[in-house]
Formats: C-alpha cells, sequence, structure tokens
C-alpha cells in the first residue's frame, strides 16, 4: 500500500471503532490525528478544546504567526513544509544558551525559562507543549498576570508528575487552548494537533 492509502484505511478504521461523538467536524479532525498518532482511543473522552480554539489556531496560522515548541521532538514532529505555506516559523528555546543561563540563575527548569524568553515572540501565535508540564504551568501563569498572550495553548504534557494538574490549570483559563485530562499526552501527539490545524487552515483557505 502506498502511505496516502496506509493513512486513508487508518483514518477509516479510526471512524469506524469511535463510533458516535459530541466533536464537531473540525474538533473530530483533530481529535482523529491525535488517535491516529497515538493508537489511543482514550483521547475520545478525555479532549478539551476552548469553544475559540480551532478558530484560534487557524487565524493564527493563517496570519504567519510563529509556532514554539517545548521541545526540539515536538519541533520535529510539525510539517514544515505546510507551516512554510503560511510563513509560519516552528520555533523550539530549548537548546539556547541564554535560556540555560536564565534556568541556572534562577533554579528553574529550562522549559520555565524558555516560556519567559518567548513572551514577546509567542504574542498572538500559538505555543505547543507536549512534555513539559512545569513550562505548561508556567505559561498558565504568565497568560493569567497578562504578559503572555498566545492565541491558542496545546498544552498536553505527558507524565506522573504535575501533568494532569497543569492541563487542569490550562483548562480552567478563559483563553484558547486545546489539552486532555489526564496523564497522557507527548510531544507526538501535540505536533500531531498542529498538524491537523495546519491541514485545517490549508482548506479554509481553498474555500
Amino acid at each position: 500500500m502506498k502511505p496516502i492509502d496506509i493513512e486513508t484505511e487508518s483514518f477509516r478504521i479510526i471512524d469506524r471503532e469511535a463510533g458516535p461523538h459530541d466533536f464537531t467536524s473540525t474538533q473530530w479532525s483533530i481529535v482523529r490525528r491525535m488517535i491516529h498518532t497515538s493508537a489511543d482511543f482514550d483521547y475520545l473522552r478525555t479532549v478539551r478544546f476552548h469553544p475559540q480554539a480551532v478558530f484560534a489556531g487557524i487565524d493564527a496560522l493563517r496570519a504567519g504567526k510563529p509556532i514554539l515548541t517545548d521541545t526540539n521532538m515536538a519541533r520535529t514532529g510539525i510539517r514544515k513544509q505546510d507551516a512554510r505555506h503560511f510563513g509560519v516559523a516552528v520555533i523550539c528555546h530549548m537548546d539556547d544558551p541564554a535560556v540555560h543561563a536564565a534556568a541556572g540563575r534562577s533554579g528553574t527548569t529550562r522549559a520555565e525559562a524558555a516560556v519567559d524568553a518567548a513572551l514577546a515572540e509567542m504574542t498572538d501565535g500559538i505555543y505547543v507543549i507536549g512534555n513539559a508540564p512545569t513550562a505548561l504551568t508556567r505559561l498558565v501563569e504568565q497568560v493569567r498576570s497578562g504578559r503572555a498572550r498566545p492565541a491558542l495553548i496545546v498544552g498536553l504534557p505527558v507524565g506522573f508528575v504535575n501533568a494532569a494538574e497543569s492541563k487542569a490549570a490550562l483548562a480552567e483559563l478563559d483563553h484558547p487552548f486545546i489539552t486532555n485530562a489526564g496523564r497522557k499526552g507527548g510531544s507526538n501527539v501535540a505536533a500531531a494537533v498542529i498538524n491537523a490545524l495546519l491541514l485545517l487552515a490549508q482548506e479554509q483557505e481553498k474555500e
């Protein structure tokens, strides 16, 4: 089978096994790609969307605003050709020497320092977190304080320490987000959300 045929058949299987759900068509295109990436149908019941999340994400992409990620793995998983179509830069500051130095001075994680380093850069863009709960907790704090103003937060950190708690805090914000309840997530799933949004943005462009 060709790659496109495998993907098409995979989505057909997902649609069949998922059965009825309450997601809108655009939300489902995102959740379906999350399931495709992870083979995990738990996302059917755990994904949470802010009402304006999909619109905000598509609008940011079509405006060419940057995507910032908490890991190079998430950055690598985002389709660069699709991002370039809209003039979107995909950026990760985790390896920046200045971020390393700031984390050392403050005694915080590099993920937290990377959020602080990107405050101006993320304005009206998308911040994607698939690994570090500390990054999501810090970003939620900065949004609440008014210092961070991303158009959309994709918060899907994975793990046993504060992953579920940081996502619960995000879900309480009156700010566009895509997240899930519980410990599951990961950089690959977070990248899948962005790839789905990029495809939706291209579809909207053709209308």
